[in-house]
């Protein structure tokens, strides 16, 4: 499956990857179970499953998406009156990483095995099995911000991939040194986003602000 082909939870969790260093590096992993919630919900509102009026989410469809991912946020929203975007980005991103990851898995685009830890405990360890293909899809969303074109030209998945990404901080894209020199555009492209699914991207910042002042990490 190619990185376009992906819904937008995987192409961010493919995202994260550092391909120079062959892991998935901590900083970049604070804040990725909130961020494959905000990528489910971005995705389903651009494809007219969800409803953003005023900022708040209701359900548009009697039926969930055929992704599994997808279908297990789309059950926890409302049906009848809109509600706040946070609680359904934060409250059950501790579950996100771990299905998106084994769907990518399933797919052959990670490696998963089991490695010991000090010896006695197990982890898994996480690798990327087409480094490439991420890089490609790194620079992609690299150039929505490099490029300088206008956000409305731009399609707007790789908009959305490139807003979310900054909100939670993941340098694999920008760095931090990079995202400064670019603020101006970055709210260009945001403002964009913004008009096509108004206040996630601020439930997603204050869910990533909230659980990284305490420490909080939600990936598996």
């Amino acid at each position: 499956m190619s990185p376009t082909a992906r819904t937008l939870p995987q192409q961010l969790y493919l995202l994260c990857y550092t391909v120079d260093k062959g892991t998935f590096e901590l900083l970049n992993l604070q804040g990725r179970g909130q961020l494959l919630r905000a990528g489910a919900l971005a995705e389903m509102t651009l494809d007219g499953l969800l409803g953003a009026d005023g900022g708040k989410v209701v359900r548009l469809t009697d039926g969930p998406p055929d992704d599994p991912f997808l279908a297990e946020v789309w059950k926890d929203l409302p049906t009848e009156k809109p509600k706040n975007w946070l609680q359904f980005v934060h409250n059950k991103a501790h579950t996100a990483d771990r299905p998106v990851r084994d769907q990518l898995a399933d797919a052959g685009a990670l490696d998963v095995t089991r490695a010991a830890l000090l010896g006695v405990l197990g982890t898994d360890k996480v690798t990327v099995t087409e480094p490439e293909q991420v890089r490609t899809l790194q620079e992609r969303v690299r150039a929505a911000v490099l490029s300088g074109a206008d956000p409305s030209a731009l399609p707007l998945k790789d908009v959305t991939l490139a807003v979310l990404a900054a909100e939670t901080e993941v340098d694999t894209v920008l760095t931090a040194k990079e995202a400064r020199a670019h603020r101006k555009r970055f709210h260009e492209l945001a403002a964009h986003f913004d008009t096509a699914v108004p206040g996630l991207r601020k439930a997603l910042r204050g869910s990533y602000l909230s659980s990284r002042a305490v420490g909080g990490g939600w990936s598996s």
